[in-house]
């Protein structure tokens, strides 16, 4: 009895809290204790204090209430038939989920055992019999700091879940739309290899996201010629995949009155030369205002009869001719990309094809490919790769291997960092 009457005794001491400041985040509060008489103390000084009250006399029924309405402060006895305080308090921790509550134990000693059970419990705080008044409107405090920090934390939470729900909506329709446009960047090469008569070309376009800025093709108004060309505009993403979108209608495989690389004539079309074309696509960007790509390209011409091949190289790779006795040689000085400058001129050059030789074009994501030691594979690099491919298997089969070796000398790394092509014209050898 001392206990309770020391309780009561020292009520009248009590200063109610104020539910806006001090112990604004603990207004419903639990009251767990199969005693009869400690419940009415406990909860007579709790409502001096000015909280909610709602009491249960088993464990049990305090996980019942807290299932209907969680409390914001539990103050459960540790000893009590049936299940214990501590049952009750590792229970209501697994049901509690974002409705945080601060949990007190009530235990008529302080065993540092006892204490290091109750916190494994899921507890928070201890009281012992008999409960000061003083101390219990100090643990509430305390209580109260902790509870509104866990729900400011648990609205942060809620805020950061909220935005990224909304973020992955936005990556989710944006990853829909990279798909679509990945299947109209493919259309732009509808097909992969071609044979014009005793000759063959065969195209590798793989870009290193959903889609890319390089782009190879070909076409042939027939008369004996052919022209192909590899380009790789500035920059990666959305802007250089509309870009190549742009130029694959500028140098259109199936619409030639749209292609600036051919001219009518008479009943048919013919080839422009190189350097004329090379001129009228960086015109072309040049009368585009706001336009700030550019691109590096190399486009050929090649008289199927002869194998006469003219050729403009502008700031892209230098092309390679792959001889049939299994020599190779880097062909061309360079030159300005397209429309980088306006009025920029350009210089076609000259070489000639033997039948069962071979001519590469191919993107910078070859040799600027870093390897396993953070070096660049540089030309020599690609030569060292194309003397691992087998030299009897068809174009197609080729640029496959070739990009096959290049993964795997590629860094693991920092991967495929740029868009990978390649144009290969096999001359006379289908």
């Amino acid at each position: 009895m001392r206990f309770y009457v020391g309780l009561i005794v020292q009520q009248d001491r009590i200063e109610k809290f104020d539910t806006n400041g001090e112990a604004g985040s603990i207004r419903r509060v639990l009251v767990v204790d199969d005693s009869r008489l400690q419940r009415r103390i406990l909860c007579s000084s709790l409502k001096k204090l000015g909280f909610e009250i709602t009491e249960a006399e088993s464990a049990e029924e305090g996980l019942e209430i807290c299932s209907r309405e969680p409390p914001d402060l539990i103050l459960s006895d540790w000893m009590m038939p049936g299940m214990s305080g501590l049952e009750f308090c590792r229970s209501f921790r697994l049901m509690s989920g974002d409705n945080y509550a601060y949990f007190i134990l009530l235990t008529s000693n302080s065993d540092k055992n006892d204490v290091a059970q109750g916190l494994d419990a899921g507890a928070d705080d201890f009281l012992t019999k008999p409960v000061n008044p003083g101390e219990l409107r100090a643990r509430i405090s305390a209580g109260a700091r902790i509870v509104g920090m866990q729900r400011e934390l648990s609205d942060a939470n809620r805020v950061a879940t909220d935005t990224l729900d909304k973020l992955q909506d936005v990556y989710d329709s944006i990853d829909r739309d990279l798909m679509q446009a990945q299947k109209i960047q493919q259309s732009l090469v509808p097909e992969l290899t071609r044979k014009f008569g005793a000759s063959r070309i065969s195209l590798l376009l793989k870009p290193c996201g959903h889609i890319g800025g390089d782009l190879v093709g070909m076409f042939s108004p027939g008369l004996g010629t052919v022209g192909f060309y590899s380009i790789d505009v500035s920059g990666h993403g959305i802007t250089s995949a509309m870009m190549t979108a742009r130029l694959g209608g500028y140098l259109s495989s199936t619409h030639f009155e749209q292609n600036l690389a051919m001219k009518p004539h008479t009943y048919h079309y013919q080839l422009n030369q190189p350097e004329d074309v090379a001129t009228a696509l960086n015109n072309r960007l040049a009368a585009d205002s706001g336009v700030e790509e550019y691109f590096t390209m190399v486009y050929a011409v090649v008289n199927l009869y002869n194998g006469a091949l003219k050729m403009v190289q502008a700031g892209h790779p230098h092309p390679l001719i792959l001889r049939k006795d299994g020599s190779a040689e880097y062909i061309g000085d360079g030159g300005m990309p397209v429309g980088l400058m306006p009025g920029a001129a350009y210089q076609q050059f000259e070489a000639k094809l033997e039948i069962g030789d071979r001519l590469l074009l191919y993107s910078d994501g070859f040799t600027e490919c870093r390897t396993e030691d953070g070096d660049m594979l540089e030309p020599e690099g690609l030569l060292k790769l194309i003397e691992k491919c087998d030299p009897t298997q068809d174009g197609q089969e080729f640029l496959n291997d070739l990009y096959w070796n290049l993964s795997e000398v590629m860094s693991k790394k920092y991967g495929m960092e740029d868009d990978v092509s390649a144009t290969l014209f096999e001359y006379g050898c289908c």
